[in-house]
Order: C-alpha cells, then structure tokens, then sequence
C-alpha cells in the first residue's frame, strides 16, 4: 500500500476564522477596557509578533509566550506599566476563538476518507505540541488518518530528513513510495526532497511565485481537493515507467 504523508502547517483544508478571531478581541477591548482605535492596533501588533515566532520549548512554555506577545503590544500601544490580567484575558480569548472555529471542511472530510481506502494517510505539523495538538484535537481529524506526528515531540522538525524517516517506519513503508503534501516550500517540499520521497505536493494556494532560489516541488495545487487527481497522475507516470 503506498504510503501519502500529508502535512498542515497552516492546516489548509480548515476553517480557522482569523478575521473573527481577532474581531473577538477587538470587541472585547472597546467594549469592556473602552480601547477604541487601538484596540485593532493591538491586534496587529499580535499579529506580527506570532509571525516573527520563535519558541524554544526548553526555555519557557506557549502560553507564557503568547501571553506576552498581547502584554507587549498593550503597553507599546497604551504606554504604562505591563498588564498581564488583560493580557492574559486577550490570549485565552483568541485561543479558544481560534479553536472553536478550526473546522475540517466536509469536502476535504470526503475526500481523506475515499484517499484512505487506497493509501495510508499521516499528518505531519511542526510546532509546540501542545499548541498543535490542540489544534488536532479541534478540527477532530484523527479518524482520517493512520498515523498524526507533531515536530515538537520529536528530536527533529521538517525539513530534516530524520522526521520523514521516522514517519515512513509508522506507515511501513519506504521513502520512495511516499508523497509529501505541504503548503511550505521551505519546510515541507525541501524536507520531502531531502528524504528522497516519491514525489512532492506544493499547495499554493494563493497563487504566490516563489523565488528561484526556493525548492522545487514536483507538483503545484491551488486546494487540496486536486490531490486525488494528482496522486492518480503519479501512479500513471510510475506505470508507464515501470
């Protein structure tokens, strides 16, 4: 049975509701703390700090880290003395906001489930394990797959090598018969080029260019609802080879 790895760093294939989760912070502050425009100000700030991330998990744990992400921005928006009650009040909001909204579409539901009558399904994320496994656990998307693998469990994340291994022992199979599926160039297409797997699924699917410099992948989707199609070429392509 060939074996189909499929990774989520930003789970495409969900519903997350970003928009409304930060609107849910936003309400919270000009209705309850009477922060008018800087409540999305706020907000922003959030924002680019979770983009410019860099947890170390053996130095201090998610919560205290994202807690301080909304502690900064408050007092760099406001000025004055740190308030870690409203920001904890702003983190545990927009947490649970978020995973409430995490949502498997049902497309996507129907699909993994035809895919698993034909190949072994297994969901590879980096990250915190807490932070991704309550992701998983939100979206209920366990059933769907053989085997799940959270990078920040293990002594490695993509695009080592070491990881794709170590997935492939779990489905059984051998690096060659898998397919990497992953919308990051850097972590999922070059990891999947580094273990020497099948083949490579970019999912682009907002239609950026990527830089020359960036990894090739060997096959570029705009929604994960193309892969059976894709995954059909690649056995044709391996017949007529064969």
């Amino acid at each position: 049975m060939r074996g189909w790895r499929w990774q989520r760093r930003s789970w495409n294939g969900t519903r997350a509701g970003g928009g409304m989760v930060l609107n849910q912070v936003i309400k919270l502050l000009q209705s309850k703390y009477h922060y008018k425009e800087e409540a999305k100000t706020i907000c922003d700030k959030v924002q680019v700090k979770l983009s410019k991330e860099c947890f170390h998990p053996s130095s201090t744990c998610i919560t205290d880290l994202r807690t301080l992400h909304w502690e900064e921005a408050i007092q760099e928006t406001k000025g004055g003395a740190a308030n870690r009650i409203l920001a904890e009040e702003c983190y545990f909001l927009w947490k649970s906001t978020r995973l409430q909204h995490m949502i498997l579409a049902e497309d996507v539901k129907a699909m993994l489930t035809e895919l698993r009558k034909e190949v072994r399904l297994l969901l590879l994320t980096n990250g915190d394990c807490q932070t991704q496994r309550e992701k998983i656990e939100a979206c209920a998307c366990q059933s769907y797959f053989d085997a799940i693998v959270v990078g920040g469990e293990q002594k490695e994340e993509k695009p080592s090598p070491s990881i794709f291994y170590y997935c492939c022992s779990l489905l059984g199979v051998q690096p060659g018969d898998c397919v990497m599926v992953g919308d990051t160039l850097e972590t999922d297409i070059q990891g999947g080029l580094n273990a020497g797997l099948k083949a490579t699924v970019w999912i682009n699917k907002n239609g950026i260019m990527p830089l020359k410099s960036s990894p090739m992948p060997h096959y570029i989707i705009s929604s994960v609802l193309e892969l059976p199609a894709v995954l059909q070429s690649i056995d044709c392509t391996v017949s007529m080879s064969a």
